[in-house]
């Protein structure tokens, strides 16, 4: 058990850690809240656990299909081009905002931001469905990997933005204008990239 629990743990950080639009948005949020950043991370933790419940229950016919893939990936890029205009458009925003001033209205449509665009990203799926191949075949008690890959993904969601957070009263205002700046162009990327993949 204790192998399939560190073996779920690994797998979890490899699907959070790398540099994806998760993770932008995640650190766009922490230079301004850390409230709003654990909350757009749980949001798309959340589709996770949906994802996993989909599968768990047979119901994967429904998403592993091609028409419910691409249409997921044409959702999925122009939420991604929607985030990122979002991101350009509020650049010039003060980088000092205390977490008191986003209402729980406002953390609401943060976490279903975060809800949604992973929800949205076909990867996701395909995520998912290589975890349930990967565990079948090892023969490794699932319900030990599904808590060991959501224990590493509840810690790089509270820890993660956390020392982004902290970091922010070393950025001045201009540098974060140009990190605004690169983060929608790399949203933009990956929503473009997405459409390519779906044209192939």
């Amino acid at each position: 058990m204790l192998q399939a629990f560190i073996e779920g743990f690994l797998l979890g950080l490899g699907a959070c850690v790398p540099i994806g639009p998760i993770n932008i948005l995640i650190m766009n949020h922490a230079l301004k809240s850390y409230k709003s950043a654990f909350v757009f991370g749980f949001g798309a933790m959340s589709t996770d656990v949906v994802y996993f419940v989909i599968i768990y229950l047979g119901l994967v016919t429904f998403v592993n299909h091609p028409f419910a893939l691409q249409l997921l990936g044409v959702l999925g890029a122009i939420f991604l081009a929607y985030m990122a205009y979002g991101i350009f458009k509020g650049r010039k925003s003060p980088l000092v905002i205390k977490d008191e001033v986003i209402s729980k209205k406002g953390l609401l449509k943060i976490y279903l931001q975060g809800f949604l665009l992973t929800l949205v990203n076909p990867y996701t799926v395909v995520f998912w469905l290589s975890i349930a191949g990967y565990t079948v075949n090892k023969s490794l008690n699932t319900g030990m990997i599904i808590v060991g890959m959501f224990s590493s993904l509840l810690l790089w969601i509270i820890f993660m933005p956390y020392f982004v957070h902290q970091s922010k009263y070393k950025i001045s205002q201009r540098l974060s204008y140009y990190i605004s700046i690169g983060s929608s162009l790399l949203l933009g990327f990956f929503a473009v990239s997405l459409l390519v993949n779906l044209l192939k």
